[in-house]
């Protein structure tokens, strides 16, 4: 099961609110609102104080709902709480605008605030580079929002070494003091930042975030080879998001992770999450079940 630590390290995610991730193809396979209320009713029940959105999931859906659940938890709780968003999705740019603009970046971030209800976001990620966008542009409208009082704390997701090396070396001295997150997605399936952006965050104070623990229900045992995934599924909805998991080998690995999970007596989805935790220099996780009983699958305790 999980300790009271690891479940301090763990982010309940919201991108299945509204929608699957930021994708307006996938809108009405996500969470409505019912259920997304109930599942964050549910992640404070198990202790969770970190939540995790986006500006464009489920075209903004997942913020609104975040937002409405917020305000009817009361001032002592969102106080303690910590509170993510984004910003860069290439899904919420206008044609003819980059989605790391300057303008961009202000209106997102005013739009944000306004349906999380908040007066300042605990933390703000580029979501993903635009390659378009001067780097410097962007992160000197990250430094005005932090002299504005409008974000405390800066991340970056998707991001590479080099990429956050260059947020290190370009960002203006406050935005410097306040990078302190980097969000990309590592699991049992996916292992390449542990040969150097891991450790690179570590040098440097970064805390390193992983999404998509569970290689998108891939590490839950549910998908087969050679089988029809589940209707509602992540894969049955978007197989092209989930194919570097449909390998042979990556099957082999699933099986041995099964095997392994059998031998500790623990279910699978809570080996992949301690596969992540006990990974040296991982600061923390994000969830996103989108049943209640999913919790206990994890490693907390029942409710």
């Amino acid at each position: 099961m999980l300790t009271a630590h690891d479940i301090t390290r763990i982010w309940f995610g919201c991108g299945n609110f509204g929608g699957i991730g930021s994708s307006p193809r996938l809108r009405g396979a996500g969470d409505s609102e019912e259920r997304a209320l109930q599942l964050l009713d549910h992640a404070r029940r198990a202790g969770l104080r970190r939540f995790d959105t986006a500006n464009t999931y489920g075209g903004g859906a997942s913020e609104v709902i975040l937002g409405k659940w917020l305000q009817s938890q009361g001032s002592a709780f969102v106080q303690n709480a910590q509170i993510a968003t984004k910003v860069g999705n290439p899904h919420g740019c206008p044609p003819g605008k980059t989605p790391l603009g300057r303008t961009q970046i202000a209106h997102h971030l005013d739009q944000s605030l306004s349906r999380l209800g908040v007066e300042r976001i605990d933390l703000y990620y580029i979501h993903e580079f635009d390659r378009v966008t001067p780097l410097e542009e962007t992160l000197g409208a990250m430094e005005r929002a932090i002299e504005a009082g409008k974000i405390d704390r800066f991340g970056v997701s998707n991001a590479t070494l080099a990429d956050v090396q260059a947020v290190r070396d370009l960002s203006p001295r406050t935005l410097a003091a306040r990078f302190e997150y980097v969000q990309n997605e590592y699991n049992l399936l996916a292992t390449a930042d542990a040969e150097a952006l891991i450790p690179f965050c570590v040098e440097h104070g970064l805390r390193y975030t992983a999404f998509s623990p569970l290689a998108g229900g891939f590490l839950t045992g549910k998908y087969r080879p050679g089988e029809a995934p589940p209707a509602d599924s992540r894969l049955a909805h978007a197989p092209e998001v989930c194919a570097a998991y449909s390998s042979q080998d990556a099957f082999a690995a699933i099986e041995q992770l099964r095997q392994s999970a059998q031998a500790q007596q623990q279910m699978m989805p809570e080996a992949a999450l301690r596969f992540i935790l006990d990974t040296p220099g991982v600061d923390g996780l994000i969830i996103a079940p989108r049943r209640i009983e999913q919790f206990a699958s994890l490693g907390f305790e029942p409710q």
